[in-house]
């Protein structure tokens, strides 16, 4: 089973997806994509990590997230935004190389036998980026996100906290 979980920036997505492992799971997953960029994102990871108990297995892996995907888990991959930035900058911004190696890895990971709550980030629905690399990122962004809600089973849109069912 795959959920989709998008929406805008603080739309409630991270807190809707760990409400909905926990209704699955006991004992779900938490794959972090995330590389640590600043200070003002290591405060944003250790709140992330602070809104988990004990019940939460915390897994953090860049790109091979199928690697870390245990079999019949309940696992949130928060999230493709953080993802596709790690091929976007490891890939020198070659917007196709990294949507290929996106969808390799992802199409891996629907292989596996487990629940996955896959968050991401709807970006192309703010302001227009204002530098090439910023349109480019976007563009990756979306045609990946179009990727996951199309094998998506279910798929959810945060809109102010308030989660809106897209698909299934």
């Amino acid at each position: 089973m795959l959920y989709y979980i998008t929406g805008g920036e603080r739309s409630g997505k991270s807190s809707y997806a760990q409400h909905l492992a926990l209704t699955l799971s006991d004992s779900p997953v938490y794959l972090a994509t995330s590389r640590i960029w600043d200070e003002n994102h290591q405060a944003r990871i250790a709140r992330h990590i602070a809104d988990r108990d004990e019940r939460w297995t915390s897994v953090e892996e860049e790109k091979a997230i199928a690697n870390v995907v245990p079999p019949k888990s309940i696992t949130v991959v928060d999230c493709a935004t953080l993802w596709l930035t790690n091929f976007f900058v490891d890939h020198d911004n070659d917007v196709q190389l990294s949507l290929q190696e996106a969808k390799k890895e992802f199409d891996r990971l629907l292989r596996i036998d487990a629940t996955i709550i896959f968050i991401s980030n709807e970006i192309g629905m703010g302001v227009h980026a204002t530098t090439a690399v910023g349109r480019k990122f976007t563009e990756l962004q979306g045609w990946m996100n179009q990727y996951i809600a199309k094998h998506a089973d279910k798929a959810i849109l945060m809109v102010s906290g308030i989660p809106v069912t897209i698909k299934g």
